[in-house]
């Protein structure tokens, strides 16, 4: 019996023993932070590695994460600037910076960053209309943080971001939007269709000018061209007739030029004369028809007198 009651004896004082180790031996995860008590007051705060309390005097009260935290802001209803009601959530993100003032700084800072995290929104969401509250996403989240980190530092908490998850507007006020969108599409494709008529307008007209101007430069050019031409040809046509006249005054002083001019004349006289008669049954015909070698000698006449004005002596009339 007194061997039973000494082995009972020894299990209890090892197991109590083991109690007191298990409350005494503390080993703090990395990241983390116990907030010691002693006898009802802070002691300190436990960093990571293993630590050793004293029994039934050292108490762990609070135990921190010192990793960035993301906590849900829920859903809520907000008015906007134009009297819209929207649904908004989004996530703020935070970090505890002294275990401390988390501890005693306030009774539970999550309840307390979610609720300063809506009030604000809501705040933020009524400065503005519905139409740019998803535009002025960047500087609602930006206004959010500025003031819940303002509320949060006597807390020893950091407010680091906060993020808009979902905009919601009622339905009836989506179809509007939906309706203005489309609305507002239509307007700008109506815009580009008419701009690009007018540029082709503009381009069709601006080819047309091109071309007419073009086509006159051309026929410009053409009756420049054809005047210099008629005019070489005219001129050509006087230096050669003007050369062939002299080539002929030149014969009127080789001998036997006057009777090779007379000849000439002679047949011009004759063929002409039978071009009359061929070309029509009426004839005029000169009263001294039969008298050629007249006619032949007034031609003669025409050209002595030609010659003679010409500065040259009449030539010698030859004897009969």
């Amino acid at each position: 019996m007194e061997i039973s009651g000494a082995l009972i004896l020894m299990l209890v004082l090892a197991i109590l023993l083991l109690i007191i180790l298990a409350r005494t031996a503390v080993v703090v995860p990395q990241q983390s932070a116990y907030v010691v008590e002693r006898l009802g007051k802070f002691a300190g705060t436990l960093d990571a590695g293993f630590h050793i309390l004293t029994p039934f005097v050292d108490v762990i009260r609070y135990k921190h994460t010192l990793k960035e935290q993301a906590i849900d802001i829920p859903e809520q209803v907000c008015i906007t600037r134009d009297n819209v009601q929207v649904a908004v959530d989004g996530i703020l993100y935070l970090k505890i910076l002294n275990p401390e003032r988390a501890s005693y700084g306030i009774s539970d800072y999550r309840f307390a960053l979610i609720q300063l995290a809506q009030t604000t929104l809501r705040s933020e969401i009524g400065k503005i209309e519905l139409d740019r509250t998803f535009e002025e996403r960047g500087n609602i989240n930006t206004s959010v943080v500025s003031e819940v980190d303002k509320a949060s530092e006597p807390w020893g908490v950091k407010v680091l971001r906060y993020e808009i998850k979902n905009i919601t507007p009622p339905r009836d006020v989506l179809a509007a939007m939906e309706k203005q969108m489309k609305a507002e599409r239509e307007k700008r494709a109506t815009i580009l269709n008419s701009e690009g008529i007018r540029d082709s307008a503009i381009n069709t007209a601006e080819g047309e000018k091109q071309q007419t101007i073009k086509a006159s430069e051309a026929r410009k050019q053409q009756q420049i061209n054809e005047a210099e031409g008629q005019a070489e040809a005219i001129l050509a046509v006087a230096n050669a007739t003007a050369e062939g006249i002299r080539k002929v005054a030149e014969a009127l002083d080789q001998p036997g030029g006057l009777d090779a001019v007379r000849l000439r004349v002679a047949e011009q006289y004759l063929t002409q004369f039978g071009n009359l008669a061929k070309q029509g049954n009426t004839l005029i015909v000169p009263a001294n028809l039969s008298d050629v070698s007249g006619m032949i000698a007034a031609a003669m006449n025409v050209v002595r007198a030609t010659d003679t004005g010409n500065g040259n002596p009449p030539p010698r009339r030859p004897r009969e």
